[in-house]
Order: C-alpha cells, then sequence, then structure tokens
C-alpha cells in the first residue's frame, strides 16, 4: 500500500509562521545530549531572568571593563546610587558580580569569565 506524506500545518501567528507536524517520526526522537535535573533547569532560567533586565545589562558591561564602585557605576549610568546598589544586589545574589572592600569603599567586578562570555554571546545572538 502506498503510503502519503502529509505537508506539515502551517498556523499564522503574530510575527511569523509556526510549523506543527501530525506524524510522529520516532526515529527522529532522541536528545542530543541528556538533559540537566529539573533543579538545574530552575536555576538555569532564573540565572537567565536576571539578564533581562536592561540596567542589569548595563552594569555587567560597565565591570566588563573592571572593577568600579558604586558611585563610579552610578555616574557612568546617570543614574542613583540607590539604584546601582539595589541592582548590584541581584547580580550579588545570582553569583554575577563579586566585590572587595577597600576600607570603606566596596569595588565591584564580574564573578568569572563566564558572565564576559554570556554577555558577549548574547550580543552576538542579537546582532545576527
Amino acid at each position: 500500500m502506498k503510503q502519503t506524506l502529509q505537508q506539515p500545518h502551517i498556523h499564522p501567528s503574530a510575527n511569523s509562521e509556526i510549523e506543527t507536524c501530525d506524524i510522529c517520526h520516532h526515529h527522529h526522537l532522541h536528545l542530543p545530549m541528556e538533559a540537566p535535573a529539573d533543579e538545574t533547569l530552575y536555576r538555569l532560567a532564573d540565572l537567565y531572568k536576571v539578564f533581562g533586565d536592561p540596567t542589569r545589562i548595563r552594569i555587567l558591561y560597565a565591570l566588563s571593563g573592571g572593577e568600579l564602585c558604586v558611585c563610579d557605576i552610578a555616574e557612568l549610568l546617570g543614574m542613583t546610587q540607590s539604584a546601582i546598589s539595589h541592582q548590584l544586589r541581584v547580580l550579588k545574589q545570582s553569583a554575577l558580580v563579586k566585590f572587595r572592600r577597600d576600607g570603606k569603599t566596596v569595588y565591584y567586578s564580574l564573578a568569572d569569565t563566564h558572565v564576559a562570555t554570556i554577555l558577549a554571546q548574547g550580543l552576538d545572538h542579537v546582532q545576527e
């Protein structure tokens, strides 16, 4: 018996078309790698949420040039020190920035090279 292939259905959406398929192709059902545990996926999603705020992205870009104190970041970004401190708290809790004290002054910097890599790759992606 001759089997005919069904064409995918195209559903219009706000900005593009979404293709769906009515046939399950079992030979294609494999993950390229083992999926991380749910807890890890939730932590990853939380990390990406932190990157969802433009002010935090601007702070991270400012810190990519080296360590800065709150007043320097505030001046660079044209914001209040209070607003910068609030965002730095979120970035510290997400382990994206670290700090060191020098007397009464606290200096902030990117936590590690992964943060700079995430920023660079994200920028590459949106500029494609």
